[in-house]
């Protein structure tokens, strides 16, 4: 039952967290499919599978043509005297046979670069066992793996700053608007003291008191249009468009909070997910089989088949010329300084530094989304008490400017709980998109 539960509530924490928004969803998969960054890594993923498969070619047969031809002048010779050698004996073996049977013989003077000279053959070359090459192999695999890692890193930064740009456009937007609504009311204001002044009910320095505040108002919102501009300019360079496009707003997200599951979902979920533990988790692996492959190296030799056929002999021709070589061969280093064993040695070392790597990314992360999920909270709690202050100052405005309208206070009062409403309204805004930020850097943090 316990299994089910919490089957349950991690369907509704990933969902919450991976579907809240069907148009930022829209924008994040748009960003990534458009990214220069990510398409070069994609690229360089190509080429780590390249590099393997390049590894792996060392595994097959290798077949060659090699014909060549050689045509020298000069240059040393090979000097022998057979001739000086055999000649007076077969003179003295004729005399006693009486016959001719025993001719003369030149001496031997030839090049020792051969004139007019061709050697065309196929090559023919295979390992049957070399650790070296699964060795070379099992590295490739790691960099592929590595390469991985950062593509899945790269996703998650992307993500987030796109979520985070999303967020500040939709706050930009907000404050716009809240601009827009106090300007309207300080208008309103500012006819009100109008009126009072003709009726001779307040006196002139009413109606300036409240056209000044207007006009500050005013130079504010062309301050925050400033900052929606750069909002949408800053959001769309993610996404790789045209700067100035518009940007579409998810009533999802203006009328909702996030839902935040307990620190241990997520904790247990980066410990899962990050892909700095795939990467090291791959290292081992391939630390273990490299281990293997050289402990095998130490006690065994490296052993290949080759060998050579086709033609060779003196004018390109081909009548009598042939000839076949087969090889089986090995290469066994019998002392080297226990250059093996100290490979053996540094490729264990290799493997305790992963184990002390991955207990430190461990306790890094869990730090992490510790801090990323206590600033989630506090984002949480920081809301009741802003929205409370909007409902408060609201009241306040509203009880002031009936005393203004009765002769019961002063313009710098109502000027002072109108600028109570706007701070307070700005500041429930902020802090409503701060928490779907902190809530985006949990996720990032968590892998999710």
């Amino acid at each position: 039952m316990k299994k089910l539960i919490f089957v349950i509530f991690l369907i509704f924490i990933i969902g919450n967290a991976t579907a809240q928004s069907v148009v930022l969803d829209a924008y994040i998969k748009a960003g990534l499919e458009s990214n220069s960054s990510l398409k070069q890594q994609d690229l360089e993923l190509q080429k780590a599978l390249k590099a393997i498969d390049l590894a792996k070619s060392n595994l097959y047969p290798k077949i060659a043509f090699n014909p060549n031809y050689t045509l020298a002048a000069g240059g040393r010779r090979l000097e022998f005297p057979i001739g000086d050698l055999l000649n007076p004996v077969y003179s003295t073996l004729n005399a006693l046979t009486k016959t001719n049977n025993f001719p003369q013989v030149e001496n031997v003077s030839e090049l020792l670069a051969p004139h007019n000279f061709h050697d065309t053959r196929i090559s023919f070359q295979m390992p049957v066992y070399n650790a070296d090459i699964r060795n070379n192999i099992a590295l490739q695999k790691q960099i592929l793996t590595t390469e991985q890692s950062k593509k899945k890193f790269l996703m998650f930064e992307l993500k987030s700053n796109i979520e985070a740009a999303y967020y500040q456009f939709l706050q930009a937007n907000e404050a716009l608007g809240i601009f827009e609504k106090s300007i309207l009311l300080r208008k309103e204001f500012v006819d009100l003291n109008e009126k009072l002044v003709k009726n001779q009910v307040a006196l002139k320095d009413a109606v300036l008191s409240a056209q000044y505040e207007l006009s500050k108002l005013e130079q504010q919102y062309l301050e925050a249009q400033k900052n929606r501009e750069l909002a949408r300019s800053y959001f769309n360079f993610l996404l790789n468009k045209e700067l100035n496009t518009e940007i579409l707003i998810d009533s999802t997200i203006i009328n909702a909070l996030p839902v935040v599951g307990t620190i241990d979902f997520y904790q247990n979920w980066a410990q899962s997910n990050r892909p700095e533990f795939e990467q090291i988790n791959s290292g081992k692996l391939v630390n273990l089989a490299v281990l293997h492959l050289q402990q095998k190296n130490e006690k065994l030799p490296q052993v290949f088949l080759g060998g050579n056929t086709g033609f060779q002999g003196y004018g390109y021709k081909f009548n009598n010329q042939a000839y076949l070589i087969a090889q089986i061969g090995l290469n066994w280093d019998l002392f080297h300084g226990y250059e093996k064993k100290h490979k053996i040695a540094q490729t264990k070392i290799e493997g305790n530094i992963l184990d002390e790597k991955q207990k430190q990314v461990r306790q890094m992360i869990e730090l992490q989304v510790k801090q990323k999920y206590l600033e989630t909270q506090t984002a949480q709690s920081n809301l009741i008490p802003v929205q409370e202050a909007i409902q408060k100052t609201e009241k306040i405005l509203e009880l002031t400017e009936s005393r203004y309208k009765n002769g019961n206070a002063l313009v710098i009062e109502v000027n002072t709980a109108q600028n109570e409403v706007l701070i307070a309204r700005l500041t429930a805004s902020i802090a409503r998109y701060t928490l779907w930020t902190k809530y985006a850097d949990l996720k990032k943090a968590s892998g999710i």
